[in-house]
């Protein structure tokens, strides 16, 4: 009787957490992809990428019959060319970092997020959460000071952190278009802005994908379109920051398939400032939620 209490009492999750697992996992796949080719270059990269979002969102948004340019062009341009930054620098982390290590770092993208809220979106940040951040932060530092394989470098921790950065900006500009675009003019506005730039850039460096790597290219493309639609959605479903509490299911698969496929380890130190840059993020998520219930 009281297990039927229990699991009458239990609500099930709503729709914007369903969708960030959904994108996830996805997007756990497209750091597979990308790991797994470490020969194409990162502009080559991001470019097959987005021609691949930009046919399917285009098609996708004629079909529904919604315009396609959508009506806030400027904050669509800015969230095309942030997001292009901040993924392009992201896949450069993922081609030189420990798998797990790569995807943590870019995990700051949520406290980047809140901390550009203040500005963009005028939320308030309270004195508890700066010291969730310090502590996400410090875990940064600890993963590279106790990397005793040496696969993690300075040089490449900075780049993570400014893609981190990029991105908290860009989902600070999804945020502002929530109530006046469709999800997929959202997601269409980065392939069309990075397409073009990035084929410009691939052109002097291009290195033509062989056998499997077509394969690997073509999940890529697609699967990265089902991880944007459904992070844009879950985005805009829940107040900025709060949602992004389901991103963290990444480790989780990051994890896993740098350890089986990639043969990846890390010392106890280091994983430790994996926990507490995890920590710091979902303190800060969780103090917030408990600040809405008051």
């Amino acid at each position: 009787m009281k297990l039927i209490i229990f699991a009458r009492n239990i609500k099930p999750m709503n729709k914007g957490a369903q969708y960030m697992i959904i994108s996830s996992f996805a997007f756990s796949l497209m750091h597979l992809c990308v790991k797994a080719l470490p020969h194409i270059p990162v502009f080559e990269l991001v470019f097959f990428r987005s021609i691949s979002s930009l046919i399917i969102s285009y098609f996708s948004l004629k079909k529904k019959g919604r315009p396609v340019f959508g009506k806030n062009k400027k904050v669509l341009l800015a969230r095309g060319l942030l997001g292009t930054a901040g993924l392009t620098l992201f896949f450069v982390t993922l081609q030189n970092l420990p798998l797990a290590g790569a995807v943590t770092i870019q995990y700051l993208s949520p406290i980047f997020t809140a901390i550009f809220a203040v500005f963009l979106l005028k939320e308030r940040v309270r004195g508890r959460q700066w010291f969730f951040f310090s502590l996400a932060f410090l875990g940064v530092f600890l993963l590279k000071g106790f990397d005793v394989s040496g696969q993690i470098s300075y040089k490449f921790v900075a780049i993570g952190m400014a893609s981190a950065c990029f991105s908290g900006l860009a989902y600070n500009c999804i945020r502002l278009l929530r109530r006046t675009e469709d999800p997929l003019v959202v997601v269409f506005y980065f392939p069309l802005v990075a397409t073009p730039i990035m084929a410009a850039l691939s052109f002097f460096n291009w290195v033509s994908p062989q056998g499997i790597d077509w394969l690997y290219l073509l999940i890529l493309g697609v699967i990265t379109q089902v991880a944007q639609v459904y992070m844009t959605k879950g985005i805009q479903s829940d107040v900025a920051g709060n949602i992004m509490t389901y991103k963290y299911v990444g480790v989780v698969f990051a994890f896993i398939y740098g350890f089986f496929f990639f043969e990846e380890t890390y010392s106890f130190l280091s994983l430790f400032g994996i926990f507490l840059l995890l920590s710091g993020v979902i303190l800060n998520i969780v103090f917030k939620n408990k600040k809405k219930t008051w």
